[in-house]
């Protein structure tokens, strides 16, 4: 489990103290503005998806370019996180600034959806998985507990957020149907990754990872890789024991350059994968995108 950068806490206390000295900025009740704070902008442009135009959404993390590892909150993000009315965080280790955000904004009329929560999933030897936004059936759930935030929170626009959130769960089961339409011809193929970041996705294709745990747990880590473990990694690509490398673009280093590298060398297909929206796509188009992808380099 990789836990984020979480803010300095003498800087938290500064920002904290610049952002909200003398503010006695008005709720959404006083402005008529349904505020949402998401940690990342997943799950912000989810939230637009369901609250349309009655909605205004702050996504903390954006940049298709960041190393979200890296991020550390600011004076700006602390005031909207307090003149928010929903806050939406992954949860499980993945954006704990968002805990300390909330902490330091309270929570007094505010609502906080925390997907890993939400998704129901426990730790596994230890060990959870917390990219739950690759997994489709937790964002159903994701958007019904949108759908009953936002209908709490603004009454009077009820009706439309479950439309929107009733027109978007379909849309997720297409991509349930695409990802379950390319396990009944590939269950059982082998793949590689650098991070566990895609692996619900995998997982729902019915394929089988077989990057070494220790190397993918080392890269999200931020750890070095041993060089038995890279040499049995990099062994994936050259004996042809798997069909695609899934390759986190906003996270690299030497070693995960190496199994780039080897994955190439080999001939074997790469599948970008982020953690975070890029740039002129929505949730839905970059998960089918992806979906795609993958069934491309299955096919090859």
């Amino acid at each position: 489990m990789k836990t984020r950068s979480l803010v300095p806490a003498l800087a938290l206390a500064a920002a904290t103290a610049l952002a909200l000295a003398g503010c006695s900025t008005p709720s959404a009740a006083g402005d008529g503005t349904l505020r949402v704070v998401a940690s990342t902008n997943v799950y912000g442009d989810i939230a637009r998806t369901i609250g349309g135009d009655n909605i205004q959404v702050t996504s903390l993390m954006s940049d298709p370019a960041q190393d979200p590892h890296s991020f550390e909150a600011s004076a700006q993000n602390q005031l909207a996180v307090k003149k928010a009315d929903v806050v939406i965080e992954n949860g499980g280790g993945y954006d704990d600034f968002m805990q300390t955000l909330v902490k330091g904004a309270g929570t007094s009329g505010k609502t906080v959806l925390n997907v890993v929560d939400l998704s129901g999933k426990k730790p596994v030897d230890g060990e959870l998985n917390e990219h739950v936004w690759y997994d489709f059936p937790t964002m159903k759930k994701l958007t019904g507990a949108m759908v009953s935030a936002f209908g709490d929170a603004e009454p009077s626009h009820r009706a439309e957020f479950q439309k929107n959130g009733a027109a978007f769960t379909q849309k997720l089961s297409r991509l349930e149907q695409a990802a379950a339409a390319l396990k009944t011809t590939y269950v059982g193929q082998g793949v590689a990754i650098t991070e566990p970041v895609p692996l619900y996705l995998l997982d729902a294709m019915g394929l089988v990872n077989k990057t070494p745990e220790k190397f993918s747990a080392a890269i999200e880590e931020e750890n070095d890789v041993s060089p038995v473990v890279l040499k049995e990694t990099l062994a994936l690509f050259s004996g042809h024991q798997v069909k695609l490398l899934a390759y986190n673009e906003q996270t690299t280093g030497t070693e995960t350059e190496r199994v780039l590298a080897a994955a190439k060398s080999a001939g074997i297909p790469v599948v970008p994968v982020t953690e975070t929206l890029p740039d002129g796509k929505d949730y839905v188009s970059w998960m089918q995108g992806t979906i795609d992808a993958i069934g491309k380099a299955l096919a090859g």
